[in-house]
């Protein structure tokens, strides 16, 4: 764990030698926008605003509350309270952000300018987005939003999260839980193996007989030695995987009848999670910023989308491969992207740093499992640095998962109180 500080300490130097030493006011009246206040959009703000206090920031939210998906987790395991996932805007508002709630539903990229839902418009002279994932629920046969109420995904924390926790509490005690898993890539890449690992966990204590299948569209997944050694530890033969070519792809589901179809058989668990095919959020698609991928083509050293100028699109919403699509990589890529903004409004031209990425995931409630990279701007892309990639053992050294379980938890009060004070 040295190791993975020293990286963090090398990335935020790096960071802050992009700014110049002595003091440069940005351009009069300079406005920046920002439309999304998750991880990235929050950061940002908070961080522009910080760094260069004479710049106007918006933050543009339709949420009163923002519920985390990091460590929601926890909460369908029954270990952890929906509240404590829930975090307002009022630290942004006392930074010196505006906070304006509404709906964003266009973008006039010629006119720069955002359009909320009730027909406001809200100038910008540079505009982020961060609009997270846009669930697809069109891609998969059969599914719907309707169908999530019989099927939940619990890739949007909240009632959804509520919902899934409940499901997995009144199912049968010697029951089935499938759980699909969308072709890559999504949000959280690991995240439907550490939910796999924690409702075990939950069903091991109360349901002993009960079972998980993880039907996935994927040949591979982040992580997956850490969690199939972990599973065969903690749990023998409770969790099964079926990868795409055994199989594993769902094509059709029927919420009502709580049945789902695969190329080759039909399975009727007691409980579905059925996370979707995802891509960038609508407002990204509107603002002309998303390519035939779904997904916002961005220069690595700015995040300024390659398709629309002035627009800087950060967070899962971005192409920033082989970053991960987490918290932690939409964290530094929104510091990245708030030093550059400051510099581009100060006239100055943005240059290269370094981004780091740690995803700490949960095996049981009190063990966790973690894998880190660094990675540099180069050529307007993004390459992953070999020399700074870590994971946790294979066979870790007595008492180390319970310390990564500690570890988890900090990074999750350190980042939220960062983000939203």
């Amino acid at each position: 764990m040295k190791g993975l500080r020293r990286r963090h300490v090398l990335a935020a130097m790096a960071a802050s030698a992009l700014l110049p030493g002595r003091t440069l006011a940005a351009e009069p009246n300079s406005r920046l926008v920002v439309v999304g206040g998750g991880f990235a959009g929050a950061t940002l703000a908070r961080s522009v605003k910080r760094l260069s206090p004479e710049i106007t920031v918006v933050l543009i939210e339709a949420r009163e509350r923002y519920v985390s998906c990091p460590m929601s987790n926890l909460v369908i395991a029954g270990r952890r309270s929906l509240a404590a996932q829930t975090f307002d805007y009022r630290g942004l508002e006392a930074a010196g952000v505006e906070v304006v709630r509404g709906m964003a539903v266009d973008v006039d990229a010629t006119k720069q300018c955002v359009r909320l839902q009730g027909g406001v418009t809200i100038d910008y002279d540079r505009l982020v987005l961060a609009p997270g994932v846009m669930l697809n629920f069109d891609q998969l046969s059969g599914m719907s939003e309707q169908g999530a109420e019989k099927m939940p995904h619990a890739w949007q924390a909240g009632a959804q999260t509520t919902l899934l926790r409940r499901q997995i509490e009144a199912m049968p005690d010697d029951g089935l839980v499938v759980i699909s898993v969308p072709a890559a890539p999504y949000r959280c890449p690991p995240g439907p193996y550490e939910r796999a690992s924690l409702i075990t966990s939950y069903l091991k204590q109360n349901k002993p007989k009960a079972q998980i299948l993880i039907l996935d569209s994927n040949e591979r997944f982040s992580k997956q030695a850490l969690f199939q050694q972990g599973w065969k530890h903690l749990y023998g033969d409770r969790i099964r995987w079926q990868s795409a070519s055994n199989d594993g792809r769902v094509i059709r589901v029927e919420p009502d009848a709580m049945r789902l179809h695969t190329d080759f058989a039909t399975h009727t668990p007691d409980v579905a999670n059925i996370i979707p095919p995802q891509q960038a959020g609508l407002i990204a698609h509107r603002a002309g910023v998303a390519d035939a991928s779904g997904w916002c083509p961005v220069n690595s050293l700015s995040f300024e989308s390659r398709l629309q100028p002035n627009i800087h699109v950060i967070g899962d919403a971005a192409i920033a491969a082989p970053m991960p699509k987490s918290a932690f990589a939409a964290n530094a890529q929104a510091k990245v992207c708030a030093i550059a903004l400051v510099r581009l409004f100060r006239g100055m031209q943005p240059q290269s740093t370094v981004l780091a990425n740690t995803c700490y995931s949960y095996l049981e409630p009190n063990s966790a499992i973690s894998i880190s990279g660094a990675y540099r701007t180069q050529d307007g892309q993004f390459a992953s640095i070999a020399a700074a990639a870590g994971a946790s053992p294979l066979i870790p050294p007595e008492g180390l998962q319970a310390q990564e379980a500690l570890h988890a938890a900090d990074w999750f009060r350190a980042i939220t109180q960062e983000t939203f004070g």
